[in-house]
């Protein structure tokens, strides 16, 4: 292993090693409460489905984020999913590595801080386990087989969330005027699941879980832990929490979709915190498209408003590539 996982390291020492300290500039500071701005909650089970479209629409042009409830997925399977991801994260370091080592292609992922640990200097607080998770199942047998019911309950949890992001796309596609379909197929056939465990921290004032940034998908859906704050959004130069709700939900844009809905809908800057207290779990579901996907604004949206694009066309590997190497000073092209 080229570094032990905080998680495995961490033992609730009083300081912070100088790695993981951020530069002033980027360290937590002011945060507006949950209470003082909310991000908006839309019940996906209550009433007029026009309603409905109408709050989604809102708040994505608006925060770029929204929380849903009533949205069919089961309390039982949430708490499932998030104790499996605790328990890998539990698992000795040697048996970690050796869960992600399965497939060929690398394309299973576990690190601390981020994926390029080495060629950064300063360091998140934070372990991350990332995984493909297509709808076809097509890889299961390089699932991690620790905790022995890993593959049946993130397998369950990953397709309901593939159900949950084509319903939620489906809304969205009524309210831009796009075909009820239009994300089925190869603009969301290559989802990936990620879980990270945000340890403690002595000095969560000097570091960061994650820094600011914006996804580069299609949407993305968050499971939070329970009544454990980290995620904050960026909105109109304040930083807003956002507090887990039970049994919720949090969809953010991603940059994909800002492209493809011709700037309406945005994608928002955000980030992850760490406290003193208590260690967070996170599980995302990130909706992608194929890599040799196009995306451009919806030629329904160009023609039928009779606008301008003001996006380039451009692959998904290449967006995707561009985002990576550039990380948070990726610019959207246009």
């Amino acid at each position: 292993m080229n570094q032990m996982f905080l998680s495995s390291w961490n033992n609730g020492d009083s300081s912070v090693p100088p790695s993981y300290v951020q530069l002033p500039e980027n360290r937590p500071g002011k945060v507006l409460s949950s209470s003082h701005e909310a991000i908006p909650v839309i019940d996906l089970g209550g009433g007029d489905r026009a309603h409905i479209t109408q709050q989604i629409l809102k708040a994505s042009e608006e925060y770029g984020f929204f929380q849903v409830i009533n949205h069919g997925v089961s309390q039982d399977l949430m708490d499932q999913t998030l104790n499996i991801f605790k328990e890998f994260h539990a698992m000795p370091p040697q048996d970690k590595v050796n869960e992600c080592s399965k497939d060929p292609e690398g394309s299973f992922k576990i690190y601390t801080s981020g994926e390029n640990y080495k060629k950064i200097s300063i360091h998140f607080w934070k372990d991350s386990l990332v995984h493909p998770c297509p709808p076809s199942g097509e890889n299961l047998h390089y699932w991690p087989q620790k905790p022995s019911n890993y593959r049946e309950i993130v397998g369950s949890y990953t397709r309901e969330m593939n159900k949950l992001s084509l319903e939620i796309l489906e809304i969205m596609c009524e309210g831009l005027g796009l075909e009820a379909r239009y994300f089925c197929g190869e603009l969301s056939e290559n989802p990936s699941v990620a879980s990270h465990i945000y340890p403690p921290c002595p000095e969560p004032s000097l570091t960061l879980g994650v820094s600011r940034h914006r996804d580069p998908t299609i949407i993305t859906i968050l499971l939070q832990d329970k009544e454990v704050e980290g995620l904050q959004v960026l909105k109109n130069g304040e930083w807003i929490g956002v507090y887990p709700i039970p049994n919720a939900f949090v969809v953010n844009i991603g940059l994909l979709l800002q492209i493809i809905s011709n700037g309406r809908l945005v994608g928002v800057e955000h980030r992850a915190v760490t406290n003193s207290r208590i260690a967070r779990t996170s599980v995302v579901y990130f909706v992608y498209p194929s890599f040799e996907s196009i995306i451009e604004p919806a030629q329904a949206l160009i023609k039928g408003n009779n606008t301008q694009p003001i996006y380039k066309s451009i692959t998904c590997r290449e967006f995707r590539t561009n985002f990576y190497q550039k990380g948070p000073k990726v610019r959207v092209l246009r």
